[in-house]
């Protein structure tokens, strides 16, 4: 199967390149711990590198740190901190073309000096070892955001994808949401259970965020959100970031999937022979690649990029235009055909228009729902810290 390059028009362009583009979730951290890669560097593999961020016009993204929510205790707190230096370190080494970011007001700054902005979000509330301190400590960091779960329940959270042990957040959670309100660190409900999103939209003082999910009235999984999530998400001020993501994308291939197990089978076999069971930058560039071959090929059901297109018109339909944005999971994730790295951001701009956005509301989508909640964020970190000593 083809897939043809969209033409961008004159205006498409003028009008991505002079937006704020910000991407809630991307995964290569994983890949900043390998001292051989260069993330300067153009790279044949993978999504996302500073070459290509230019060239698609991606001014600010939000690195992920993330280690499966097996690895619990002191050693994940560990392994968190390694992460978090490996982002900080890039604009160390390339202060030209990076400049690490806390607030949108620093996103707004590197945009103006012609820079990318790095932010830092954490993929997972195992990583604080059930201590309030070491959200201080990430706060202190530079940390922005804090992902409830991963896909495995927390000792105080359940996660979309596991059983339910705690209906929603426990005790510890809510201190834990309250806390990441004081420090201005927005609470991401995307992989959280529905009883934990309507737990944490309880307890949260601040508009809360989904950093990387989709619709399921589009495509029916435990990660995608409700219209009723969506609706109160966003009557809170929050903002429902898409993923690109094939599998939160498409009903078609979900069911497809679901109904030959052996697929994954052959997946992990052929991942397995090829990268390390700890390295997981190889194993999730690996799985993109053989993701979108088997789609090429007839083995997989296609799933086209104007689906993340799809997901953005029914959430503004839901939500309004105010609360929607772009995480788009790179470097983490299958992403669909004709998005096969950040060089194609243009083609979402191109495509909003083609659809009857106007340049406002493109902006909007693009970015600023996301400056906009950060923003509002801060301002309410501010309000409690000047009230509690």
């Amino acid at each position: 199967m083809s897939v043809q390059t969209p033409k961008i028009s004159a205006r498409a362009r003028e009008l991505h390149f002079h937006s704020i583009v910000v991407d809630t979730h991307n995964d290569t951290t994983q890949r900043l711990l390998d001292p051989h890669f260069d993330l300067a560097a153009r790279h044949a593999d993978g999504q996302i590198d500073i070459p290509r961020m230019k060239q698609g016009g991606l001014d600010a993204v939000f690195f992920s740190i993330w280690m499966p929510g097996a690895v619990t205790g002191p050693l994940a707190v560990e392994k968190a901190l390694g992460q978090i230096d490996a982002v900080r370190r890039q604009a160390g080494l390339y202060p030209n073309e990076l400049m690490l970011a806390r607030t949108a007001a620093d996103v707004r700054r590197a945009f103006a000096e012609h820079k990318i902005a790095a932010l830092i979000g954490v993929e997972g509330g195992h990583m604080i070892n059930d201590d309030l301190a070491v959200l201080d400590a990430f706060a202190a960091l530079g940390v922005r955001y804090m992902t409830l779960t991963h896909n495995r329940n927390t000792s105080w959270a359940d996660s979309s994808t596991d059983n339910p042990v705690h209906h929603g957040l426990t005790g510890f959670g809510k201190q834990a949401v309250r806390r990441m309100n004081r420090l201005g660190i927005i609470v991401d409900v995307s992989h959280a259970a529905d009883k934990t999103f309507w737990d944490a939209l309880a307890a949260s003082r601040a508009p809360i965020i989904a950093s990387h999910s989709c619709c399921r009235a589009l495509c029916d999984v435990p990660r995608n959100l409700s219209d009723e999530m969506i609706r109160a998400l966003a009557a809170r001020g929050g903002v429902v970031h898409i993923n690109y993501h094939v599998g939160f994308l498409s009903q078609d291939y979900v069911r497809f999937k679901k109904a030959h197990p052996e697929i994954d089978q052959r997946m992990q076999q052929e991942i397995n022979a090829k990268c390390a069971e700890d390295d997981e930058a190889c194993r999730l560039i690996t799985e993109n690649q053989i993701v979108h071959k088997w789609m090429r090929d007839g083995a997989l059901p296609p799933v086209h990029w104007t689906r993340i297109l799809d997901h953005i018109d029914h959430a503004v339909k839901i939500a309004g235009i105010d609360h929607v944005g772009l995480g788009s999971d790179n470097d983490g994730a299958d992403m669909p055909l004709g998005m096969q790295d950040v060089t194609r951001l243009p083609e979402i701009t191109q495509a909003l228009l083609d659809r009857g956005y106007s340049d406002a509301a493109v902006k909007k989508i693009l970015g600023e729902n996301t400056l906009r909640v950060m923003a509002d964020c801060e301002r309410i970190s501010r309000q409690m810290q000047s009230r509690q000593p």
